[in-house]
């Protein structure tokens, strides 16, 4: 087994761990963040079977297309963890939903797009610069942008952990993706998707699951 089918494997059984044990976890918590615990577990599982497709033996163009399914499902889930966080403790409006569920899309769309060259007019460079102006949208919405006002807003401390945490990791966490992008398709000369992938892995396993840790951490502190 080389390295790269390793990690598939490692990130694929770690999912399906971190989603057996969210949903097994949902009703020993305050009945008001069980919502969000089954949203935590059904990314985990989601991408528990997209990785078991994966890291069998198919070409480099069945991974994409697989990978960027899995993401065009879980990626927008986690945005609606935010607000089902947010709705949980207080009043949010729909436009919060819409904006984070469009600005993921449209993001994943420029990826997946740079990735495969489905459309000529975008390239590996203008889907990935794409990619991050959507990002950057996302990234305004939750640091300063509505959702912020209404975490700030907030008196729930569970709530704000939650919030802040998984702000951090959309932040940082995710800077993990666009390193793996340009990893592969910038530095070598040609398209490397090993190296892609193996990043991606390692994207996969921190932010899918410590996304859902920390819903459970907040979930168990708002638990009497």
């Amino acid at each position: 087994m080389d390295f790269t089918s390793f990690t598939f494997f490692v990130t694929n059984m770690a999912l399906l761990a971190a989603g057996l044990f969210l949903w097994l976890e949902r009703d020993n918590v305050n009945p008001k963040w069980k919502t969000a615990l089954s949203v935590s577990g059904m990314v985990c599982f989601i991408a528990a079977v997209h990785y078991y497709y994966m890291r069998g033996n198919m070409d480099m163009t069945d991974v994409v297309a697989i990978r960027y399914i899995d993401w065009l499902i879980t990626v927008p889930l986690q945005m609606v963890e935010f607000y089902i966080v947010l709705a949980a403790v207080t009043a949010v409006s729909a436009g919060v939903l819409h904006r984070l569920l469009g600005f993921s899309v449209l993001m994943l769309v420029f990826g997946y797009l740079g990735e495969t060259g489905a459309v000529a007019a975008i390239n590996s460079t203008t889907g990935f610069v794409g990619g991050m102006l959507c990002w950057g949208l996302m990234l305004r919405e939750i640091w300063s942008g509505e959702a912020a006002q209404v975490n700030a807003g907030s008196k729930n401390a569970a709530a704000h952990y939650a919030f802040d945490g998984m702000k951090k990791i959309v932040t940082f966490g995710w800077a993990i993706y666009p390193l793996g992008y340009f990893l592969g398709y910038f530095t070598t000369g040609g398209v490397d998707m090993e190296i892609t992938n193996q990043v991606y892995n390692l994207a996969d396993f921190v932010n899918k699951i410590l996304i859902g840790m920390i819903v459970y951490a907040a979930a168990k502190m708002d638990t009497k």
